[in-house]
């Protein structure tokens, strides 16, 4: 006799952890969480982001992305600003740094797991352009080229 599955036999589902606001989840990001993507710019990258795992044209992880960057795999390197400990992705914006590809932080890992499609919460993803989403990918490049690089 194993555990009901929840939303079998008209049992109501659990409620989902209530969504937080984008200032509640601010006051969660680590020290070096810079340059930090403002709201507006936040929601655009998810909407790309969602575009891209579409058709498949993102990396997830740390061990991922650190291996394209290597290879010279040109895009936007999205990074969660919530990840602790920072040990293991600080490496990653240097990287970017070294090879001129831009790079910008959101403040929470569980949103960009769930904006690439998945349940679990990831700390890196790498947006590959594509010509389906082009144009959302274009502006997101602009945005995230104009914000200020950490001294």
């Amino acid at each position: 006799m194993g555990k009901a599955k929840p939303g079998v036999e008209g049992e109501p589902e659990p409620e989902a952890t209530p969504e937080k606001s984008y200032h509640e989840l601010v006051e969660n990001v680590n020290a070096i969480a810079r340059p930090l993507a403002s709201r507006k710019l936040t929601r655009k990258l998810y909407k790309c982001i969602k575009k891209a795992s579409k058709q498949k044209q993102i990396r997830r992880g740390v061990k991922e992305v650190q291996k394209f960057i290597n290879k010279g795999e040109k895009g936007i390197t999205v990074l969660a600003g919530d990840t602790l400990p920072i040990d293991v992705y600080c490496h990653i914006p240097i990287m970017c740094e070294d090879r001129s590809l831009p790079y910008v932080y959101i403040p929470s890992k569980t949103d960009l797991g769930a904006a690439a499609g998945s349940k679990r919460p990831t700390c890196v993803i790498m947006i590959k352009p594509h010509e389906e989403y082009q144009e959302a990918y274009d502006e997101c490049m602009e945005e995230v080229e104009a914000l200020p690089l950490p001294l």
